[in-house]
């Protein structure tokens, strides 16, 4: 025997009017879709609006030098061990995976530009944008968020001061200033400790790693690192003091605006670590 699928409607003698019709899968897909190109398109707007204003301001002359000094500070000085020691660690592996492959008909002396190339062209950049994400990102974004829910920026407001010139610009030109310097102190790091490293796995001597080195160095690669930390640097701070300036919902919504901010800091320096190859490299 089989059930109605129908319910009985009041008032009509017991007949039954058939359920609504559930939403075709291509429809809530293509909803879907739509909703998140919407969010992007918001967000990509508000990003664009927040640096016109920034370069704005600063076109102006309107930006604390201490402001930016103090933030240069905290984003550098504070994050030189990390870097360094990510630095390090990319070197050693990047050497000892090297050595690995090159034992046969390879001449070891390549290992250095392997190593150098490496480091400096790819894995500084990115290796020091990782990190800034979590520990200058992320706290950008759950500074400006605890602001935003504590009416803090409502009282900025309140007195006449934009949050745009005394809280982010000052980030974002620190930002752009900062990363490209400690991408230098990476690929430092990298390249002195992966020289060490293939001496003492493969018995490459130093004289050797530098000729290898310098074999195939163009002067345009580290031209194109630090290139990478610049727009590193300007990319995450941007990100991060939108997406804290956007918080709402108390400290439940700082943590969805933080957690939200370092995926959309990792997607937008993976993508623009995409895009440097074919614009700068062909």
């Amino acid at each position: 025997m089989q059930m109605s699928t129908e319910a009985p409607r009041a008032g009509d003698g017991g007949r039954t009017s058939p359920r609504p019709p559930r939403p075709f899968f291509l429809t809530a897909f293509l909803a879907r879709v739509g909703r998140s190109g919407e969010s992007f398109a918001a967000q990509s707007g508000g990003m664009a609006l927040l640096m016109w204003r920034t370069l704005g301001y600063l076109f102006r002359g309107q930006i604390s030098f201490r402001d930016v000094a103090a933030q240069a500070y905290w984003m550098g000085i504070g994050s030189i061990p990390i870097v360094l020691v990510t630095g390090m660690l990319g070197g050693i592996v990047t050497s000892q995976q090297g050595g690995y492959q090159f034992t046969g008909g390879i001449p070891l002396y390549i290992l250095g530009s392997v190593v150098t190339s490496s480091i400096v062209l790819e894995l500084g950049p990115v290796m020091t944008a990782i990190v800034l994400i979590g520990r200058v990102g992320a706290r950008i974004t759950a500074e400006l968020g605890t602001m935003v829910v504590s009416e803090q920026i409502d009282a900025l407001h309140s007195l006449g001061r934009d949050p745009v010139r005394t809280l982010v610009a000052p980030r974002i030109i620190a930002g752009v200033v900062v990363v490209p310097v400690l991408v230098a102190m990476c690929n430092l790091a990298g390249i002195f400790s992966g020289m060490v490293a293939a001496q003492a796995t493969v018995g490459l001597g130093m004289d050797a790693f530098r000729y290898g080195a310098s074999l195939f160095w163009h002067d345009w690669d580290m031209f194109y690192s630090l290139s990478k930390g610049v727009a590193f640097g300007l990319v995450i701070p941007l990100v991060a003091s939108y997406m804290g300036l956007s918080t709402r919902g108390g400290a439940e919504g700082v943590g969805r605006s933080t957690t939200s901010a370092v995926v959309l800091m990792t997607l937008s320096v993976l993508i623009l670590d995409a895009l440097f190859p074919p614009l700068l490299l062909n």
